[in-house]
């Protein structure tokens, strides 16, 4: 099957080589700024704000400040912005509905070209797939992307295991079906064996998917 080819400003993603992302990380404005400065210095294809990291997140309208300033010291290169909770292995929580804000504030602000969303998963849930409540949060917020012109990530982090094949490829599979323009996939192996699963499923994404797709196996 032919995957979409997902464009980003002049950055084509599922054609070519494999694409390079640069985080920028930090706690203070200033942090960030100068995080972004290497980052562009480094030439990547693309770079992702790690906003989680932000000592002010919850704020939105203080991101969508920093962000405007991010936009003017990176120019023309693409930025991803991704809020990661701590359940999925990041800096900070928000509630829901709070995340939910937070992303839609970057959207409309036109100072992000893709946001990477949760699939607020826990066990219970993925074993679901997913729950409904966060079918509604997360279908809410590709919808506002995709209005605005934003691509989207969805992304799911499992630091435990590797799921069997067949999950692997289900919560892709609910991924694509939610809208995602690039499904991502981040699993800890517990053997070379789990490695190869995930290998597996992202050849048999490759051949039977529609979209492109991020996999990846994590260190311990």
């Amino acid at each position: 099957m032919e995957q979409t080819v997902v464009r980003i400003r002049t950055l084509e993603i599922g054609s070519g080589m494999p694409k390079i992302c640069v985080p920028v990380v930090g706690k203070t404005e200033k942090e960030i700024l100068e995080g972004a400065e290497r980052a562009k210095a480094a030439k990547p294809d693309l770079v992702e704000f790690r906003v989680d990291w932000y000592e002010e997140a919850a704020d939105s309208k203080k991101v969508v400040a920093l962000l405007e300033k991010l936009r003017k010291c990176l120019g023309e290169l693409p930025v991803l912005f991704t809020f990661r909770s701590s359940r999925e292995g990041g800096e900070a929580a928000l509630s829901d509905d709070a995340y939910q804000s937070l992303n839609e504030a970057a959207i409309a602000s036109g100072f992000v070209d893709c946001v990477d969303v949760e699939l607020f998963s826990g066990d219970a849930v993925v074993k679901a797939v997913v729950a409904a409540a966060g079918d509604d949060k997360v279908q809410k917020i590709i919808a506002g992307a995709h209005a605005c012109g934003v691509k989207v990530i969805v992304s799911n982090h499992d630091f435990e295991k590797t799921p069997a094949a067949e999950e692997l490829l289900a919560r892709l599979q609910k991924m694509e079906a939610l809208g995602a323009d690039i499904p991502k996939i981040a699993v800890m192996p517990q053997s070379s064996k789990d490695v190869l699963t995930l290998l597996t499923v992202t050849e048999s994404w490759r051949e039977t998917g529609k979209t492109p797709v991020i996999t990846m196996s994590m260190a311990g």
